[in-house]
């Protein structure tokens, strides 16, 4: 029998067998920001925890331990000014997740599922992956809800006008897969997103005020009544894929502790070769 097993209600008695039986433990990773007056400023901690449970809603899903989420995280200049967000500088927050990964592979979990919720936590928690895992036997799955439905299905789901942008139709959906209640479509108006960069190569564009912007943009009035149950069930059917393949995959070796080694090239004496 599968499922997740809430850490916080595990007694220190029960503690060690619920880590030995589980297959992995499960992080989520948020953040408190500004996401424009029709979402709640807990969308990324809403979502980052909703897909950490949903994934493995069946009976026949792995078996996990699910740690509380990480709620305050760095947030982009663009939503800090903005009434309600919290954002704690980059030099804290990575030694701060570095610390969480580490104690919770320190506790016996070789395999450690985390689900963002914020794009802005992916390079800071993949740095606090790699400084973990050279320094233990673990392997470290960073999946983004964000990146779990492809552009191509979001067309589908939305229409082509753009659905993607920090609180638009896409993430609206999102939020209310999981907390209906907490999305007002009424209090805002469709403010439709700067056009992306004319060219097919990827990118990533940080700017200051990325006009038109009030500390979100997109079109919410493609939201539909459906939209949020499709995307939790299409999210949750791509998450839970990623991790049975990840499950399949042979779990890694130990880091190496010897310093790098290189075999010196054989000297002409050794191959029977004259000298000179």
């Amino acid at each position: 029998m599968g499922g997740l097993i809430d850490a916080t209600r595990v007694t220190g008695a029960a503690w060690p067998g619920v880590v030995t039986e589980a297959d992995l433990a499960v992080l989520p990773v948020g953040a408190f920001e500004w996401h424009g007056p029709h979402l709640p400023l807990g969308t990324d901690l809403l979502l980052a925890e909703g897909f950490a449970r949903a994934w493995a809603e069946a009976s026949d899903a792995p078996r996990g331990v699910l740690y509380p989420a990480v709620a305050y995280t760095a947030c982009p200049g663009q939503t800090r000014p903005w009434p309600g967000t919290i954002g704690i500088r980059p030099e804290v927050a990575l030694p701060y997740l570095c610390d969480v990964l580490e104690g919770i592979v320190a506790a016996g979990f070789l395999r450690v599922l985390v689900v963002n919720g914020h794009d802005a936590n992916m390079s800071i928690v993949r740095a606090a992956m790699e400084w973990v895992s050279g320094r233990h036997r673990c392997s470290l799955l960073l999946a983004n809800w964000f990146q779990l439905i492809t552009p191509e299905e979001t067309t589908r789901l939305f229409g082509p006008l753009p659905s993607r942008g920090h609180g638009g139709a896409y993430e609206t959906s999102g939020v209310a897969g999981f907390a209906p209640d907490a999305v007002d479509l009424t209090a805002a108006r469709d403010l439709p997103p700067r056009a992306r960069l004319a060219t097919t190569s990827p990118y990533v564009l940080i700017e200051s005020r990325p006009t038109p912007w009030d500390g979100w943009s997109g079109h919410v009035s493609l939201v539909r009544d459906d939209s949020g149950r499709r995307v939790r069930e299409l999210g949750a059917r791509r998450l839970r894929e990623l991790v049975d393949a990840w499950l399949a995959a042979p779990p890694p070796d130990a880091p190496g502790t010897d310093p790098l080694h290189v075999t010196p090239a054989p000297r002409a004496s050794d191959t029977g070769e004259a000298d000179g």
